[in-house]
């Protein structure tokens, strides 16, 4: 899911409008997998796979696979539906600068849950 995370976002130009004053960097954690994430103006310019040492980062989102597998459903169910919920109820952790994520929470949620939407195209009842 995340390796389609920037074609998906920066092809919805209203989030990329949404994010326009955003650019930071931030983590997601799935599991034992590391990925930074780059965001200049809304678009995410990267997605890299760690390991990583010393890279900077504003913010980390950190969840086992199994857990971002349950937010990525189409419907997520309770308790997995948003990353304060899955906070909330000990299935992930969020560190860093809150002021940030905080500050851009409409935006990093839609980002995070843009793997779940089908793409244009796509015909989900198949």
């Amino acid at each position: 899911m995340i390796e389609q995370l920037a074609s998906k976002v920066n092809a919805n130009p209203g989030l990329v409008r949404r994010g326009r004053c955003l650019s930071t960097e931030f983590l997601i954690e799935i599991g034992e997998r590391t990925f930074h994430v780059t965001v200049d103006q809304g678009r995410i310019a990267g997605v890299e796979e760690g390991p990583f040492i010393m890279r900077a980062w504003s913010f980390a989102i950190r969840a086992p696979e199994t857990v971002w597998e349950k937010f990525w459903q189409p419907h997520p169910d309770p308790g997995f539906q948003d990353i304060f919920a899955m906070n909330r109820f000990g299935h992930c952790r969020v560190e860093g600068d809150i002021n940030v994520l905080l500050s851009h929470l409409r935006y990093v949620k839609d980002v995070l849950a843009t793997p779940r939407r089908p793409r244009i195209g796509d015909n989900s009842d198949d």
